[in-house]
Protein backbone atom coordinates (compact mmCIF):
# COMPACT_ATOMS: atom_id res chain seq x y z
CA UNK A 1 0.00 0.00 0.00
CA UNK A 2 1.16 3.33 -0.65
CA UNK A 3 2.18 6.15 2.21
CA UNK A 4 0.34 9.60 2.06
CA UNK A 5 3.59 11.53 0.52
CA UNK A 6 3.40 8.84 -2.14
CA UNK A 7 -0.02 9.36 -2.86
CA UNK A 8 0.62 13.63 -2.33
CA UNK A 9 3.55 13.06 -5.31
CA UNK A 10 1.57 11.55 -7.42
CA UNK A 11 -1.31 13.69 -7.27
CA UNK A 12 1.48 16.96 -7.50
CA UNK A 13 2.53 14.87 -10.87
CA UNK A 14 -0.93 14.53 -12.35
CA UNK A 15 -1.67 18.41 -11.78
CA UNK A 16 1.40 19.18 -13.22
CA UNK A 17 0.99 17.21 -16.81
CA UNK A 18 -3.05 18.47 -16.42
CA UNK A 19 -1.53 21.92 -16.17
CA UNK A 20 0.55 21.33 -19.37
CA UNK A 21 -2.17 19.64 -21.56
CA UNK A 22 -4.44 22.20 -20.75
CA UNK A 23 -1.59 24.96 -22.43
CA UNK A 24 -1.28 22.49 -25.51
CA UNK A 25 -5.02 23.01 -25.61
CA UNK A 26 -5.19 26.51 -25.26
CA UNK A 27 -2.55 27.01 -28.15
CA UNK A 28 -4.22 24.13 -30.52
CA UNK A 29 -7.75 25.71 -30.28
CA UNK A 30 -6.01 29.28 -30.91
CA UNK A 31 -4.17 27.38 -33.96
CA UNK A 32 -7.48 25.79 -34.92
CA UNK A 33 -9.28 29.32 -35.28
CA UNK A 34 -6.48 30.92 -37.05
CA UNK A 35 -6.82 28.24 -40.00
CA UNK A 36 -10.38 28.37 -39.56
CA UNK A 37 -10.23 32.16 -40.56
CA UNK A 38 -7.55 31.05 -43.45
CA UNK A 39 -9.86 28.59 -45.19
CA UNK A 40 -12.83 31.60 -44.88
CA UNK A 41 -10.59 33.78 -46.78
CA UNK A 42 -9.61 31.26 -49.43
CA UNK A 43 -13.53 30.58 -49.78
CA UNK A 44 -14.24 34.01 -50.79
CA UNK A 45 -11.32 34.64 -53.10
CA UNK A 46 -11.61 31.09 -54.98
CA UNK A 47 -14.87 31.84 -56.39
CA UNK A 48 -14.01 34.84 -58.19
CA UNK A 49 -11.12 33.07 -60.14
CA UNK A 50 -13.65 30.43 -60.87
CA UNK A 51 -15.79 32.95 -62.80
CA UNK A 52 -13.44 34.34 -64.91
CA UNK A 53 -11.88 31.20 -65.15
CA UNK A 54 -15.19 29.75 -66.83
CA UNK A 55 -15.74 33.54 -69.15
CA UNK A 56 -12.76 32.76 -70.89
CA UNK A 57 -13.36 29.09 -71.39
CA UNK A 58 -16.17 29.56 -73.68
CA UNK A 59 -15.26 27.08 -76.58
CA UNK A 60 -14.56 28.96 -80.36
CA UNK A 61 -15.91 28.28 -83.42
CA UNK A 62 -12.77 27.13 -85.78
CA UNK A 63 -12.73 28.65 -88.98
CA UNK A 64 -13.12 26.57 -92.08
CA UNK A 65 -10.20 26.31 -94.41
CA UNK A 66 -10.37 27.80 -97.41
CA UNK A 67 -9.84 25.50 -100.17
CA UNK A 68 -7.65 26.67 -102.75
CA UNK A 69 -8.01 27.30 -106.24
CA UNK A 70 -7.61 24.58 -109.16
Amino acid sequence: MATANQIKYRMGQAKKKLAKLNKEIASTKANIKKLEADVKKAKVAKPKKKAAAKKKAAPKKAKKAAKKGK
